[in-house]
């Protein structure tokens, strides 16, 4: 089978886009928001700012924008809230890329969800947030910093964003200890950053949900990262921080050649339920924030690493969606012509990989079905 690598994909895309057209898109029996909605969920996508012309994956690329309209009731911002894009310096702010997301997403009667708050990771912060010099009241001057950006970001958008994840990655996977950033330094500890990051975030926008963004997963190496999780979960509960929701990421993945993905998944299944019962225990709501599945593991023939990948999904899939608790899925990116993964996780043999429900010329892949198939088989909600 011949691949098409990436100048010819975007090429082919940049045509598409230079008549104008959209692509035709096949028709598969249901789509993927109507299938949640029919069990009471909601399905959405993480999608980008761009220009009239731009091959993004924007709501300014009519390409794109035919797959957020057709699939998604529920949109998140991939990068442009990130401090990194919009704090640009301790007394600047710039919403000039966020902005036109959030108008465009409100005109065509999207949700939004807000990513995020507060990257607790110092290799995400700004520059000038790593090197900040908090004064002789570092505790205070922290507080303050933490305090005005989530401040200044949800009363401009009120509630035009239902959800935040109001902090990301906040747990080492390495040790299952928490990240230490200059602000943690500054504050007496991480604890002290996060339950502030919550506490004023519930103050400011009492209407949203507050959401806790992490990527541990239910693949072996994931242990430590899972405890340091649910170490922090209970944390909060025992201090009373208010979080409502773990957000589980789920860039699921195959990373070493799995001729039987879903024998694969039934073996993982064991251990990720105990980790999911426990956090519901606590009386936290789920939500599926990132989804996509790397394929690194499976052979670069596309018929048989569609199939893995469709039924590794499948079964994780099917496992989120038996919980009450799991009220919203979200892909990162409906595309494989715009995923993250081209960039940060590129496979070996520089095929492109296709963990995100749409190929990279817009055509629904075998994943796409997998997904239909688990939200219109869920669990039926009846308030979510």
């Amino acid at each position: 089978m011949t691949m098409i690598d990436r100048r010819q994909a975007l090429a082919g895309g940049a045509a598409l886009l230079a008549a104008g057209a959209t692509p035709a898109l096949a028709a598969p029996a249901d789509t993927l928001n109507a299938a949640a909605a029919s069990r009471g969920r909601r399905f959405g996508s993480a999608f980008a700012f761009g220009t009239a012309g731009a091959d993004r994956g924007s709501f300014a690329n009519p390409a794109y924008a035919a797959l957020l309209r057709r699939d998604c009731s529920l949109l998140v911002p991939e990068n442009e809230m990130k401090w990194q894009a919009i704090r640009p310096a301790p007394d600047r702010f710039d919403f000039s890329r966020f902005d036109p997301m959030v108008d465009w997403a409100v005109a065509n009667g999207f949700a939004l969800r807000g990513h995020t708050l507060l990257w607790a990771y110092s290799r995400w912060f700004p520059a000038w947030l790593n090197n900040y010099d908090y004064g002789a009241r570092p505790a205070s001057e922290g507080a303050r910093v933490l305090s005005s950006h989530i401040d200044t970001v949800t009363r401009r958008y009120g509630r035009k964003i239902t959800s935040y994840d109001v902090v990301n990655e906040a747990v080492d996977p390495d040790t299952g200890n928490l990240r230490v950033t200059s602000l943690s330094t500054a504050m007496g500890g991480t604890e002290a950053v996060l339950d502030h990051a919550f506490r004023t975030a519930r103050a400011a926008a009492p209407h949203a949900e507050l959401v806790y963004n992490d990527y541990m997963s239910w693949e072996d190496g994931n242990e430590k990262h899972r405890a340091g999780v649910l170490k922090l979960l209970e944390g909060f509960r025992r201090r009373g921080v208010p979080v409502d929701t773990l957000g589980v990421q789920s860039h699921i993945g195959l990373f070493a050649p799995s001729p039987d993905a879903g024998a694969l998944a039934r073996r993982l299944e064991p251990e990720w339920r105990r980790f999911l019962d426990a956090v519901v225990a606590m009386g936290y709501r789920l939500i599926v924030t990132e989804f996509d599945v790397r394929d690194k593991g499976l052979p670069a023939a596309i018929a048989p690493r569609d199939k893995g990948v469709a039924d590794f999904a499948r079964a994780y899939l099917d496992i989120m969606l038996s919980y009450p608790q799991l009220h919203d899925v979200l892909a990162w990116g409906m595309s494989d012509r715009y995923s993250w993964l081209r960039t940060f996780e590129p496979r070996t043999d520089a095929v492109i990989n296709r963990g995100c429900p749409y190929d990279d010329r817009f055509a629904p892949k075998p994943l796409y079905g997998a997904m239909v198939g688990a939200l219109a088989n869920a669990r039926e909600l009846r308030i979510i």
